[in-house]
């Protein structure tokens, strides 16, 4: 912020861009890797044996998973004090999973939302807090999942495992102390930007009336997500036990967290061939199960699309 006031403002969005860029070059070069490695045969094959059934199921799917997001971020929005309608939230919903699935990063899609929800009340900045405490709800019960599974069922970073978690405390206590140590009254940006973020995560997610349909709609969306996964794998032409594609899956679930992706496309299919192959599958079978993964992500968010040719049709020329 500071940066902003002085000359530092002219250097900032010269730097945004190129992040950007550096983001999704990161993703190409993980897809030029595999590419190189495997060729298209892999990406291709596992396209090849979606059939109706497949893409029914993940439509299905898409819908509760969607639901259960829009659930969590009107709950966040309105303990924020900034109101979100149900089906506003889940049309917004809609529109960002179509715009992650087709954009370079990730990220676009609910970076629209939050600002177009922050303009539609009169409070940007409140807007862009409750999608970001939303998502970081998501993330954190995604993760707690990830763990759990992880460490009850056999994967590649099973034996790692105990340090992770251990090494995750420390650092969430670090986190912690550092946080009481920083000074919570004062005009500093630190103190403002603390005194905030406390309220944020008090009325936004810890709330008598928030913090329980946060948690189920959460762990709803993780379990919805790891359906399509396992169905990805099924529609691949994977035979391996569930109690073996779960941890796999949840660790490529895990990379999609990472910003640095082609449509989608990137981290996932690099993790998922290293996970795959170090369980004694393929590579191939996990490059194929993340590429079907994709393909259904993609077919279950078109209702995205129909919001945004709505929208368009609706709003006049030149309107965000």
């Amino acid at each position: 912020m500071g940066a902003e006031a002085d000359g530092g403002a002219s250097t900032r969005p010269a730097r945004r861009p190129g992040w950007a860029w550096a983001r999704t070059l990161a993703g190409m070069g993980v897809l030029a890797v595999l590419l190189g490695w495997f060729g298209v045969g892999p990406f291709l094959a596992g396209l090849r044996l979606i059939d109706a059934p497949a893409l029914a199921a993940a439509l299905g799917i898409g819908v509760l998973t969607t639901l259960c997001c829009a659930w969590r971020w009107s709950l966040v929005a309105g303990g924020l004090g900034v109101r979100l309608p149900l089906r506003t939230a889940v049309a917004h919903v809609y529109r960002a999973v179509f715009l992650n699935a087709t954009l370079p990063g990730g990220v676009l899609g609910d970076v629209h939302r939050a600002v177009r929800h922050g303009r539609d009340v009169g409070d940007v900045g409140r807007g862009i807090r409750a999608v970001v405490w939303e998502r970081v709800a998501g993330q954190a019960v995604l993760v707690g999942v990830a763990l759990v599974v992880l460490l009850a069922f056999p994967s590649p970073v099973r034996p790692y495992l105990p340090a992770v978690t251990a090494s995750a405390v420390l650092a969430g206590l670090v986190v912690a102390l550092l946080a009481r140590a920083l000074p919570r009254s004062g005009p500093s940006r630190w103190a403002r930007a603390l005194r905030t973020a406390a309220a944020d995560v008090r009325a936004g997610l810890l709330a008598r009336r928030t913090w329980l349909g946060v948690l189920t709609a959460s762990a709803v969306a993780v379990a919805g997500h790891l359906a399509t996964f396992l169905l990805a794998a099924r529609t691949a032409g994977s035979t391996a036990p569930l109690t073996l594609l779960a941890p796999l899956t949840l660790l490529a679930l895990l990379a999609m967290g990472v910003p640095a992706n082609v449509a989608g496309f990137g981290p996932r299919e690099g993790v998922a061939a290293w996970a795959f192959g170090a369980a004694g599958l393929t590579a191939a079978e996990g490059v194929a199960t993340a590429t079907v993964y994709g393909a259904l992500v993609l077919v279950a968010s078109l209702p995205g699309a129909a919001v945004l040719v709505a929208r368009r049709v609706r709003v006049p020329a030149g309107t965000v």
